[in-house]
């Protein structure tokens, strides 16, 4: 197995996760905004309304939410497709390195880094995909660009109202999943379409092909997909657990700004003062009350040793401080929380919230930590954790289960079909609690899958999310990678848990979610209905040996 290092190298990065949140960058829809209405007329006129004042996030709830209540309609279907795009393409024109980077490249090299995109996908993703397939889809993300406000107003094209519908009118009769046979053929349609935008609206070729290469990705699943610059530094700098940066999670608030929904310990905003539940107003002079995430991400992007002027508030919007804050590396910890919960029994809890390369030893020392204060069992907590690296996840479960298969993988290529096993020495054989709900995903869905099939301790919680892919990081010229599904991974038993997820042995149903941050953030077990049943289950073990 390649190390952690070696892979960062050569560009591949074996990946179990769903999202990867960066300190400025964790984007989470309002819930009340994203409520489904009783008819589902209703649902779908509230969708389009919410898409035609451009709160993506929010109509993106509200079409899945509807969606479980009829899942076969035709037109929530189309408008959560349709509101996915365009939350891609606000994405992208929010991020200055799409613009720096990728905009600004000559026809030519953007068609040679489309063509080196749709080799590697035809070549690794984990199904067949034909060049039309992905051409089609392209072409639709060009097609709704063209409608899209941010994108209309970069290039100016909102004063060409008329030559904008003409384009449209050219793409739906002359190209609409026109076939193409090979990516060389995929390449001639994309150079007649960019000969006809630039005579039509006078657009150039980059913002084009970007579209087509970007928009192709909605042909394959929702975890591949090209990367910009910045996405692809924020990944490596989740990998490595460190990034330079302030050191916050937040989402955006329409009219309230930016919620800080975590900030890191040791970090600068911490010790500037940020808290947890403030809400950031102003940044360097630039009112944020109404921006999106990425937006206000744009602000407080910048180089080590810069400075930004943050203007905060408190909850109801008052109590205004100012600060001035400098951009450091962070060290993100994937353990935030590892103590005893019950001295009597000695009973210890560790918090994990990603699995990257230094997981493994925060672990080893979170253990030797709880093991001097006397620890005789321990839960567990995967509880919102997206997952992380592979790697990660094997050496982590290697402490707690002795012998045979932890995970296994399988792919179209024979790189991708890996057996992973555990090692008896070292092995931790305490008795275990695992906590899990349904943002517990991936990586972590490895950990509950061979936790419940070598039958290594209890699961507790609900029942997680149900994505049991494996994505490689393949290198792309000019400073981009891909994120790419290679393989899907088993269980030991050789169960694969897609879109089902690990059920639970003991369902706990929370109607409001109130999770334990640990003695250092002063919040009580009490609220933690997940942590009391395990800790109860765990004394009752102890009693009975």
């Amino acid at each position: 197995m390649l190390t952690n290092n070696l892979m960062k190298q050569l560009g591949l990065i074996t990946l179990c996760t769903t999202l990867l949140l960066t300190p400025v960058n964790s984007v989470t829809a309002a819930p009340e905004s994203g409520e489904v209405t009783q008819t589902l007329t209703e649902s779908v006129k509230a969708g389009r309304a919410l898409e035609s004042s451009r709160n993506w996030l929010d109509a993106i709830e509200l079409y899945e939410k509807a969606l479980k209540k009829w899942p076969e309609d035709k037109s929530l279907k189309l408008g959560l497709r349709r509101t996915k795009i365009h939350f891609g393409i606000d994405r992208r024109y929010s991020d200055n390195s799409f613009e720096r980077k990728l905009l600004m490249k000559s026809r030519q090299d953007a068609l040679d880094l489309f063509d080196e995109v749709l080799y590697q996908i035809r070549g690794y993703y984990v199904e067949p995909i034909s060049s039309w397939h992905f051409i089609a889809h392209g072409t639709e993300s060009f097609y709704l660009a063209l409608a899209n406000k941010k994108f209309q107003e970069y290039h100016f094209l909102n004063t060409n109202a008329l030559g904008v519908r003409r384009m449209r009118k050219i793409l739906r009769d002359q190209y609409w999943n026109k076939r193409v046979s090979s990516r060389y053929e995929a390449l001639q349609l994309i150079t007649q379409v960019c000969d006809t935008a630039k005579k039509e609206i006078g657009l150039n070729s980059a913002p084009i092909i970007m579209e087509y290469l970007f928009g192709g990705c909605n042909a394959l699943d929702n975890y591949s997909n090209v990367l910009t610059p910045n996405r692809l530094d924020d990944l490596y700098g989740n990998i490595e657990g460190e990034f330079v940066g302030l050191g916050i999670e937040m989402k955006a608030e329409t009219g309230k700004g930016m919620h800080l929904m975590n900030v890191l310990p040791e970090s600068p905003a911490e010790e500037g003062g940020m808290r947890r539940g403030d809400f950031i107003v102003n940044i360097d002079g630039v009112d944020c009350l109404n921006m999106t995430t990425d937006e206000a991400a744009k602000l407080l992007r910048g180089l080590k040793g810069t400075k930004v002027r943050i203007t905060l508030s408190s909850k109801d919007g008052g109590n205004k401080r100012n600060g001035v804050f400098v951009r450091r590396p962070v060290q993100v910890k994937s353990i935030p929380v590892a103590e005893i919960v019950d001295q009597q029994h000695g009973i210890g809890y560790i918090k994990m919230t990603g699995f990257q390369a230094t997981t493994p030893g925060e672990l080893t020392r979170a253990l030797e930590k709880l093991k001097r204060q006397n620890m005789r069992s321990l839960i567990w907590d995967l509880r919102g954790n997206p997952g992380g690296l592979l790697p990660a996840a094997t050496q982590i479960l290697d402490n707690f289960i002795e012998e045979g298969t932890l995970v296994s993988t399988r792919g179209r290529n024979r790189d991708d079909n890996q057996t992973f096993s555990a090692h008896s020495l070292g092995t931790t054989r305490i008795p275990l609690v695992l906590l899990i709900d349904g943002n517990s995903a991936s990586a972590s869905e490895i950990v509950a899958g061979a936790v419940r099939d070598h039958k290594r301790g209890t699961i507790v919680g609900r029942k997680s999310y149900g994505k049991w892919s494996v994505q490689t990081i393949l290198p792309v010229k000019g400073q981009t990678g891909l994120r790419l599904t290679t393989a899907k991974f088993f269980s030991p038993d050789g169960f694969n848990h897609s879109k089902v997820g690990v059920k639970p042995d003991v369902l706990v149903e929370q109607e409001q979610l109130s999770y334990y941050q640990g003695q250092r953030d002063g919040s009580s077990i009490d609220g933690d209905k997940d942590l009391k049943k395990g800790i109860q289950i765990l004394k009752r073990q102890l009693v009975a040996r």
